[in-house]
């Protein structure tokens, strides 16, 4: 499950992470509003689940509530598509991974595939965590300043409790900024939360945003389908999750690409075999 930056933000602010004040706003006229509260010059930001906002126009620096208010009025309804400091799960080593890098910002991805030495990788064991001498190394990486590096240390460790309390798949800082006076401050946020594990956070899975999903898959979860859209040509209805994963092996392994995973359950109840046909 996607959360939007602000909802982020917040888990991040409740697990003590660095981050700056902020307010949600609907209309171009609580935008200029917002700006006003928050006294000074700020920053309109498109929240939607995709990247790339700033280049499509998304984000937009403003001096006056005046200039918020116009940013606002040009961000809302605006159509963005696309699709660091971070930690995601890694499936070759099974491990959580914290991956920093000072190349960072929109084309990440393209430095990854570039110049990846520009990105620093630490594997964590889970039986341990994120371990200072860990934090300390990362933070090197990124500064020369030893103040700095302590104080990236302190952030990366604070996140990586973030990022196990909410049983996410992705947490990620991007930008992590210096301050004029030395200070580090994580500008943005971006969390995706395991959905296997929001029974463990009723609060969290509040949170979805049920325009943000593909509407199959958003029809699949109210009939209690566990359902995953894909690219290939050949539906798959499975009762079964071991089942649907090994017809899904099959057909890859005959040169072929499932258009979806759907696991009904072991529940034999024709209702719920019609749903899964239609979807």
């Amino acid at each position: 499950m996607k959360i939007h930056e602000y909802q982020a933000r917040e888990i991040f602010r409740q697990h003590g992470l660095p981050v700056p004040q902020d307010r949600v706003a609907e209309t171009a006229e609580q935008a200029a509003a917002a700006a006003r509260e928050l006294a000074g010059p700020v920053v309109v930001k498109a929240q939607v689940h995709v990247g790339g906002r700033g280049k499509a126009g998304g984000v937009k620096l403003a001096q006056t509530p005046d200039d918020a208010r116009q940013a606002a009025d040009a961000i809302l309804g605006m159509e963005i598509k696309g699709l660091t400091v971070g930690i995601i799960v890694d499936r070759a080593s099974q491990r959580p991974v914290m991956m920093v890098s000072a190349a960072g910002g929109v084309d990440i991805e393209e430095v990854a595939r570039e110049t990846p030495e520009k990105i620093h990788k630490v594997a964590i064991d889970p039986r341990y965590g994120l371990l200072n001498h860990q934090a300390m190394e990362l933070g090197f990486s990124l500064y020369d300043d030893i103040r700095q590096v302590r104080q990236a240390a302190n952030i990366f460790r604070r996140l990586y409790s973030a990022f196990v309390a909410i049983d996410a798949s992705l947490a990620e800082i991007n930008p992590l900024v210096a301050l004029p006076d030395g200070t580090l401050q994580a500008i943005d946020a971006k969390v995706n939360i395991d959905d296997a594990a929001l029974f463990r956070h009723p609060e969290l899975a509040e949170l979805r945003d049920p325009s943000a999903d593909e509407p199959a898959e958003t029809e699949a979860r109210e009939k209690g389908l566990s359902y995953v859209k894909l690219d290939g040509s050949i539906g798959c209805i499975v009762n079964g999750a071991g089942l649907a994963m090994a017809t899904m092996d099959l057909i890859k392994y005959y040169g072929a690409e499932p258009a979806n995973f759907l696991d009904i359950g072991g529940s034999s109840n024709p209702e719920k075999v019609v749903d899964a046909m239609r979807i």
